[in-house]
């Protein structure tokens, strides 16, 4: 990936897509649209052959002759956008199948929702898969200058506005246009655009709350069952994903209810109206947006590493609740409290200590992430500058 100038971005998964190849006949990288997915691949397997979907006629070929387009277009082939033609998994499957050959193609599609269902009937047990997001934290160091945390969370990760330079504020509302309103209404069958546009705001307006289907259906004056399959699909083409509630056998009277958030902060700005780094500082939606943007990056951090993680919050009937619990690792948990605040005060940590003795977690692996500079280790947790631990993590930071 390429950084305005001309600079390289390299990308966390560039390793792990390297092992699939190894292992696997077939590598399969979804994502969201735009996230980089022919940029990666293209770079990765660079004497692979490269056809894309998109092209009508190569389209056309794939779908109405996959056995002669496979034959036109031997291994070892990156095939691109390949949801526009699922009939090809067969035959790509059968081909596999003959030569034995791991590595012997890569595809890469963003329209989720349509694809795992081909994926998993024609290609169960010969496609490794990878999950690639928008750039992370740590991906953005590699710029010059490197953005600050604020700037990071309004732009967002979506390549294009670092290689080509454009705006967020105005590759955002073209990006909401052109997929969001083509890829996820137009699937939907979506009749009244501007409900649909409307269910999306709202659903910015919840990033970080419990989700409510019943309130966002009233809101839109829509329906539960709509609202609830709307969420859905959101989730399926990487737009949002749902933070699950920690439950465990010895920890009685908890919610049950996910919460909702964004993979992408910047888009999750756009939809709030936020333009700016300085808008952001005082929106009043500043500590919703860095909650998001910290756990969406721990996540992305984790798929890029080919883990999926295991992520949670913690909030039970007393209203004692903490933002993250990081059992991806499960003899070493971590828990976090996530603050925009810029000055660490003790008192953040306050419910950290409490709910951190509840479940057992030592303190040295309890931490206040805040948006200041300065880490170190107290009695009883750590304050964690989020633009240190992001940079590393899930390496742990070490304290200054």
């Amino acid at each position: 990936m390429r950084g305005e100038g001309g600079t390289v971005i390299p990308r966390s998964a560039s390793g792990y897509i390297a092992q699939l190849a190894q292992w696997f006949p077939v590598v399969f990288v979804t994502g969201p649209r735009q996230s980089g997915k022919s940029t990666l691949v293209r770079t990765a397997f660079p004497t692979y052959e490269y056809v894309n979907l998109e092209n009508p006629n190569l389209r056309a070929a794939a779908t109405q002759d996959p056995v002669g387009f496979l034959a036109a277009h031997p291994a070892p082939l990156i095939v691109d956008e390949a949801q526009y033609a699922p009939d090809l998994f067969s035959t790509i499957q059968v081909r596999s199948d003959e030569r034995g050959e791991a590595g012997q193609y890569i595809l890469t599609g963003s329209q989720n929702f349509s694809l795992l269902r081909s994926i998993r009937q024609s290609l169960a047990g010969r496609v490794g898969m990878l999950q690639l997001l928008p750039l992370s934290w740590q991906e953005l160091q590699a710029l010059d200058p490197v953005p600050t945390l604020s700037e990071a969370q309004v732009a967002g990760g979506y390549p294009r506005i670092y290689d080509a330079g454009i705006p967020a504020h105005v590759f955002m509302p073209n990006y909401v246009r052109t997929y969001l309103e083509r890829d996820v209404a137009d699937y939907l069958g979506v009749r009244n655009i501007d409900v649909f546009r409307a269910f999306l705001r709202l659903c910015a307006e919840s990033s970080g709350s419990l989700i409510n289907y019943s309130g966002l259906a009233r809101d839109i004056s829509s329906t539960y069952r709509t609202v609830k399959e709307w969420a859905s699909i959101l989730n399926f083409s990487y737009i949002t994903f749902t933070l699950q509630p920690y439950m465990s056998s010895g920890v009685k009277r908890v919610t049950k209810t996910p919460k909702l958030f964004f993979y992408d902060t910047g888009l999750l700005c756009h939809l709030l109206g936020i333009r700016s780094a300085a808008e952001l500082l005082t929106h009043p939606k500043r500590g919703a947006v860095f909650e998001n943007f910290v756990i969406a990056e721990m996540r992305k951090q984790y798929l890029h590493m080919g883990t999926e993680p295991e992520l949670y919050f913690y909030r039970d009937d007393s209203k004692r609740e903490v933002d993250l619990l990081d059992c991806t690792v499960r003899s070493h948990p971590r828990i976090f409290e996530i603050k925009s605040s810029i000055t660490m005060r003790d008192k953040f940590g306050h419910q950290l200590s409490q709910i951190g003795e509840l479940l057992g977690i030592p303190a040295e692996n309890r931490a206040v992430i805040y948006q200041g500079e300065e880490s170190y280790q107290g009695k009883n947790f750590a304050a964690q500058s989020a633009a240190h631990l992001l940079a590393t993590y899930p390496q742990p930071a070490p304290a200054a």
